[in-house]
């Protein structure tokens, strides 16, 4: 039997999370609630779900930057629920690293196909690529990555132009590397760094992928305001990463 998967709904609205709680529980989920970001985490430090259901019209802590705590820390997913006429929202919420949304008013319907399709993603999604080959041959814990250098298996990030100090990495930078270090010299499409980082795929206008990388950027390339020579953009392909960049 295959485990039953974890939901979050986090919503001040008490009849929207009653109302989720009951529909999705129908549907064969274990879902858990909460009315704002203490709330939440509360609940992520009792146990992890696979899915959050994030309201982004929240007290307090609204519910992008929540949304911003939830992708630098965890790998689950995320599906944003704004007003219908919040464009701007929506667009931010997905450079933040949500995986889909849905607008309210909505059709309990609807929002369960968006949540089967954000978690068929991630049951699917590739564990990444395999790890080149030097590693395999017992190849030093740290590889070099533009000025810095990663340890892979401890999420680190040393910059040595800073006489190895330790830089901070938000989850989706790591996955970034880790990517990028299994296909050198090989462009990626924002697809593919998609696909591979955030278990979906790459759609006009969204420039989540690009951001990303310009911050990444800041923290490995030699001159972060020249020209990238770590992380190159190709034109109309993507992104390459080239070793001694």
């Amino acid at each position: 039997m295959e485990p039953v998967a974890q939901l979050l709904v986090v919503d001040d609205d008490a009849s929207v999370r009653e109302m989720l709680a009951e529909y999705l529980g129908t549907h064969g989920y274990a879902v858990r609630t909460a009315a704002d970001g203490a709330a939440m985490r509360a609940a992520l430090e009792a146990e992890l779900p696979d899915l959050v259901l994030l309201d982004l019209r929240l007290p307090g802590e609204d519910g992008l930057t929540l949304a911003r705590f939830l992708r630098e820390r965890y790998d689950l997913g995320i599906v944003m629920v704004t007003a219908a006429g919040d464009t701007i929202d929506r667009v931010v919420g997905l450079e933040l690293g949500a995986d889909d949304y849905v607008a309210k008013p909505f059709d309990p319907r609807e929002l369960l196909a968006r949540v089967k399709s954000v978690l068929r993603r991630m049951q699917a999604r590739p564990q990444g690529p395999a790890a080149p080959p030097a590693a395999a041959q017992g190849a030093p814990a740290r590889q070099r990555f533009g000025r810095c250098e990663v340890e892979l298996e401890s999420r680190r990030l040393f910059d040595l132009l800073a006489d190895g100090a330790e830089v901070p990495m938000t989850a989706m930078e790591y996955e970034l590397i880790r990517v990028f270090l299994a296909n050198p010299n090989r462009v990626l499409s924002r697809d593919q760094l998609l696909m591979h980082t955030r278990n979906r795929e790459w759609e006009p206008f969204d420039r989540s992928i690009d951001i990303r990388i310009g911050r990444l950027r800041r923290k490995v390339e030699p001159d972060p305001s020249g020209e990238p020579r770590c992380i190159r953009t190709v034109r109309n392909g993507g992104y390459m990463f080239v070793p001694g960049g």
